[in-house]
């Protein structure tokens, strides 16, 4: 096997990105204090063609340095807004019909492999702060809570992490 080099992947360049066709997903990141973490949302969400990510709170906005050194340029390619407040985020999305997921644990919660997104809707998935999660007034907003399985010591995984998980899981159910 050979490695494939950079220009042999065939990459969209950042203007055929923001016209190509996206998931219908819109990524809410509330109040996300690493901006290593936001860099990596941005790549991922990059990778998976995301529609738009939201950054709310004290979630930090492009461009940045450390946001640019994990992102490395894909913080040019998707589309993204800052809201003060998380909730009116989700007060915007649940306007525009946008079925709001929380990616935390609470009490009957769906987990990830038996949640079955249906394809003509639209999702917007919030991920919280790295200490204390989702804001519970952003949970009560939520039409639904996902949580993804668990089985080890710790009882979270990064934010990054649970971004790139979730979202694959997203596109591979309903794809683009």
């Amino acid at each position: 096997m050979r490695k494939l080099k950079n220009i042999e992947l065939n990459r969209l360049s950042v203007e055929e990105f923001k016209k190509a066709d996206k998931m219908p997903v819109i990524v809410v990141l509330d109040n996300i204090r690493s901006l290593n973490n936001v860099g990596s949302v941005f790549r991922t969400s990059d990778a998976l063609k995301v529609e738009k990510i939201m950054l709310c709170g004290i979630t930090a906005t492009p461009p940045h340095t450390d946001i640019h050194k994990t992102a490395l340029g894909a913080e040019d390619a998707v589309e993204w807004e800052y809201y003060e407040n998380t909730l009116d985020a989700i007060k915007e999305l649940k306007k525009q019909g946008v079925m709001v997921c929380s990616i935390e644990q609470v009490e009957n919660s769906i987990s990830l492999p038996d949640y079955t997104p249906e394809s003509n809707m639209k999702y917007a998935l919030v991920l919280g702060n790295e200490v204390k999660g989702v804001q519970q007034t952003v949970v009560n907003e939520s039409d639904v809570c996902i949580e993804i399985p668990q089985y080890g010591t710790k009882h979270s995984f990064n934010v990054s992490v649970t971004t790139g998980i979730v979202l694959w899981e997203f596109f591979r159910k309903i794809g683009l």
